[in-house]
């Protein structure tokens, strides 16, 4: 039975005499995938990515956070240890997510509605979530 290729099959492999040989590695570059959307696997994540939706405080728990900043400033010369949880926006989409800090604070500006935090933090008083007022640094 003779095969479809019988008369090349024992011919030598051509090379090019004029240009080089190319190494494995660069012919199978030929064929390697692509990326035919470029940014559409990041766009893809950033859809994926989920973010929280700020919580609006009700007056009570309002009124909660200020009482506690009013004590922290009454012995801010003591640094006061405290944990505050505190929303942050997103800047690429809508919501943001909840963080908290445990710190000394070292001062609290009521005029710009900023909490200093010894470690160098500056939280915004309007994003303050909650506040836990802590006994010393641990």
């Amino acid at each position: 039975m003779s095969g479809k290729y019988d008369d090349i099959i024992d011919h030598p492999h051509y090379q090019s005499k004029t240009r080089p040989h190319m190494s494995m590695i660069n012919r199978a570059a030929q064929f390697s995938p692509f990326a035919a959307l470029t940014g559409y696997g990041e766009a893809v994540s950033e859809t994926e990515r989920l973010t929280d939706e700020r919580i609006v405080l009700d007056d009570s728990v309002a009124e909660d956070i200020n009482r506690k900043l009013l004590e922290i400033e009454s012995s801010i010369s003591e640094e006061p240890y405290v944990t505050l949880t505190y929303f942050v926006e997103d800047v690429l989409k809508e919501g943001g997510r909840y963080l908290y800090v445990t710190d000394n604070v070292v001062k609290i500006d009521r005029y710009n509605r900023i909490v200093y935090m010894k470690e160098g933090s500056k939280i915004s008083i309007d994003d303050i979530f909650d506040i836990e007022l802590l006994k010393s640094r641990e």
